[in-house]
C-alpha cells in the first residue's frame, strides 16, 4: 500500500495550480515549511504573502484579494486556522460568500509531539457550523490531490482539512470527487461505518479482521462534510444492522452527530468512536496518541459488535 504525505500533496498540487491560473494567491501564517506552501512561495514569490503569526489579519487579507478577484488560499495549523480567527472567518468570508479557501494543516492529534495547543480536534464542528462554507477532509494523498483542485474551482468558502504524516492510500485514482458525495471503499452487508481522514484506513483494517469472523463491513468515506447528503446517508445505511462512525476529531459536533442527524427517525443502532470531551496532549508518536485516544481499528471492531448485540 502506497504512503503518501498529504501535506507535500498539497503543497505540490497548490504549485501546480498556481501554474495554471494566475488568479490563485497564497497567504501563510509563518508555517510554509510545514503546510508545504513554501513551494508555491518559490514560484510565485510576487503571489505569495507571508502575514506572519496573525491569522486574524490573513483572514481579512484573504478576503480583500478575494473581492479583487482572486482566488485566495489562507493556511496555517487547522487549530490556528479554524480558532483564532472565526469572526474573521464569519463576518468577512461567509457572510459575503467570499472566494478564501481555508487550508488546516497537521489537523486532529496528528502533531503529536506538541500537545493540546496546536491539535485541531474541535475544528470540523467550529467550521461546519457558519453558514456557506464547505468542510472537506481528504482521506489519503490520493484524494488530497483532487480536493486541493476542487477546492480551487468551487466558488466560495471552503475549509481543507489536512493531516500531518504518511498515511496509506486507501482511495481510487480514477474515481472522479465531488464535493458532497460520500463514497463507499469497500462494500458490506452486516454493519456500515462512516469515516473521514486517516480513520478510513482504520475502519479498512477493522472491516478486514471483522470478515474473517464471518461480519461483513461496508466502509464509507465521507470526505466532504458540510454540505452532507443526507439522502445518500441513509441509503448507504439502509438494509444493514447497525452504524458505527469513526473520525479524529472531537465527538461533539463532527460526524457522529452528523450520522445521527442524518438517521433520525430510525431505529438503527448506532455507535460513535471519536475524542472524548478533553483535549489532546504530547506523545512519543502519532500511533500512542491515537491508541490512547481509542481511535484504532480494534475500537471500530468492538463498536461493531456492540451494534449488533
Amino acid at each position: 500500500m502506497k504512503m503518501q504525505n498529504c501535506r507535500t500533496v498539497y503543497g505540490e498540487t497548490l504549485l501546480q495550480l498556481g501554474k495554471e491560473n494566475q488568479r490563485i494567491v497564497v497567504l501563510e501564517a509563518d508555517l510554509s515549511k510545514t503546510t508545504m506552501t513554501k513551494l508555491f512561495e518559490q514560484a510565485f514569490p510576487d503571489r505569495f504573502f507571508e502575514m506572519g503569526i496573525g491569522e486574524q489579519n490573513m483572514i481579512s487579507v484573504a478576503a480583500g484579494l478575494a473581492l479583487c478577484g482572486k482566488i485566495a488560499f489562507a493556511n496555517s495549523f487547522a487549530v490556528f486556522a479554524a480558532g483564532r480567527p472565526y469572526d474573521q472567518i464569519r463576518v468577512s468570508v461567509c457572510i459575503g460568500k467570499l472566494n478564501v479557501k481555508i487550508v488546516g494543516s497537521s489537523c486532529g492529534i496528528s502533531d503529536f509531539g506538541d500537545g493540546a495547543t496546536h491539535q485541531g480536534i474541535e475544528d470540523v464542528a467550529i467550521m461546519r457550523a457558519i453558514p456557506n462554507m464547505t468542510v472537506l477532509s481528504p482521506a489519503d494523498g490520493i484524494e488530497t490531490r483532487k480536493m486541493t483542485r476542487a477546492a480551487a474551482e468551487y466558488d466560495g468558502p471552503v475549509y481543507l482539512r489536512i493531516p500531518r504524516n504518511d498515511i496509506p492510500d486507501v482511495t481510487d485514482e480514477k474515481q472522479e470527487f465531488k464535493i458532497g458525495k460520500p463514497t463507499v471503499i469497500r462494500e458490506g452487508k452486516d454493519v456500515v461505518v462512516f469515516a473521514y481522514g486517516y480513520m478510513v484506513y482504520k475502519a479498512l483494517k477493522a472491516a478486514e479482521t471483522l470478515d474473517k469472523e464471518g461480519i461483513s463491513v461496508r466502509v464509507v468515506n465521507v470526505s466532504t462534510l458540510k454540505p452532507i447528503d443526507e439522502d445518500a446517508i441513509r441509503k448507504l445505511a439502509s438494509g444493514v444492522k447497525g452504524v458505527v462512525t469513526i473520525e479524529e476529531h472531537t465527538i461533539i459536533g463532527g460526524l457522529a452527530s452528523i450520522v445521527a442527524f442524518a438517521l433520525r427517525g430510525t431505529a438503527m443502532p448506532i455507535e460513535a468512536v471519536a475524542i472524548q470531551d478533553c483535549f489532546g496532549q504530547s506523545a512519543l508518536s502519532y500511533e500512542q496518541l491515537l491508541e490512547h485516544y481509542g481511535l484504532t481499528d480494534a475500537a471500530v471492531v468492538k463498536a461493531v459488535k456492540k451494534v449488533l448485540g
